[in-house]
């Protein structure tokens, strides 16, 4: 009784430090429509806002199947990528308005993960990341060679429509979704499940767990959700081709993002995924001939300091104890 009398006030400050954290959010486009363009709220911050927040929902959804199931996975842009063709080629070749483009996307990509998850999630360890990460490949190939449908490698061009804070909140109202959906889930039996898996797969299985039926729920969802990001990336840009859609690099900021705020936790993508698009900013501008080896130095040293991740600093991290949280559970 004692423990949870003082972790009270703890947790009064985090929700009270998070309210104003999303109300400050919530408020930046308003002061930017009165700015001038000038000022430390405009378009381009809009612009960069939005593209950390999507960093975060993505860095989520992979932390969500390889943090929580163990089972790392190399070719997650794959996915974003299936969200981005679906807008383009709805609103460029059919007319398509935007939302309804966003749909097919998310029901696109989440279609795709659950087939392809129905055949590779049997494979273990190093295998499936493989298996990953030869599925990635083979769909930027598909979308370079169906030129009639996905315009191969010239792309394809979008109708403009450049309303900075309509993608600023729905960047925004996704992350938060994304967020408060994934800490609901991890509490739930489907999340325990999750954790089974990670610590110990073939015990899960020996107690009755459907571990196929799980890893694949996870991945599916997990998906839906980077196709939708990759809908409104593909809408925000206005122009996408294979190379700029499936990109390599954004797998690895997605793993980079989860494992610097802290692997296996919910918060941690969010605080990594800031983190990193903010040191990007701050050493492009300071080392732009260099930029990218001081990045890579800066990282390897964080790694190598904070092995649990920033996370680690702030508490904790045995709350993703399968045991601990089912003990917690029973005492309610």
């Amino acid at each position: 009784m004692l423990e949870i009398a003082q972790r009270q006030p703890i947790r009064w400050l985090r929700r009270s430090g998070l309210l104003v954290l999303l109300v400050v959010l919530a408020l930046l486009p308003l002061l930017a429509a009165r700015g001038d363009g000038d000022g430390m709220v405009n378009n381009s911050t809009l612009f960069s806002l939005t593209q950390m927040l999507m960093l975060v929902t993505l860095a989520s959804n992979w932390n969500f199947v390889s943090g929580l199931t163990g089972y790392i996975d190399f070719g997650h842009v794959a996915f974003f990528g299936l969200g981005a063709y679906a807008t383009g080629i709805l609103m460029s070749k059919a007319g398509w308005p935007f939302l309804p483009t966003l749909a097919v996307g998310a029901l696109s990509a989440g279609a795709a993960a659950v087939l392809i998850g129905r055949a590779t999630m049997h494979l273990k360890g190093p295998y499936f990341s493989i298996a990953m990460l030869g599925t990635f490949a083979a769909l930027r190939e598909i979308a370079r060679v169906a030129r009639p449908l996905t315009g191969g490698g010239p792309g394809l061009t979008l109708p403009p429509y450049l309303n900075r804070p309509l993608f600023y909140y729905l960047a925004l109202g996704q992350a938060v979704l994304v967020v408060a959906l994934y800490r609901w889930v991890r509490r739930t039996e489907f999340g325990l499940m999750m954790l089974g898996i990670r610590e110990d797969e073939p015990g899960a299985e020996m107690r009755g767990v459907n571990t196929i039926f799980v890893k694949t729920s996870a991945f599916g969802l997990a998906a839906l959700s980077s196709g939708i990001v990759g809908g409104m990336w593909a809408y925000q840009n206005t122009f996408i081709d294979p190379d700029i859609v499936f990109l390599d690099s954004r797998t690895i900021d997605m793993a980079i993002a989860s494992v610097l705020g802290g692997l296996g936790t919910i918060i941690g993508p969010v605080i990594g995924a800031g983190l990193l698009y903010w040191l990007r900013d701050v050493v492009w501008a300071s080392f732009l001939q260099w930029h990218l080896i001081v990045q890579g130095l800066l990282l390897i040293g964080i790694m190598l300091v904070l092995p649990n991740g920033i996370i680690g600093l702030l508490g904790d991290r045995s709350g993703l104890d399968p045991r601990r949280i089912w003990a917690r559970r029973r005492k309610r």
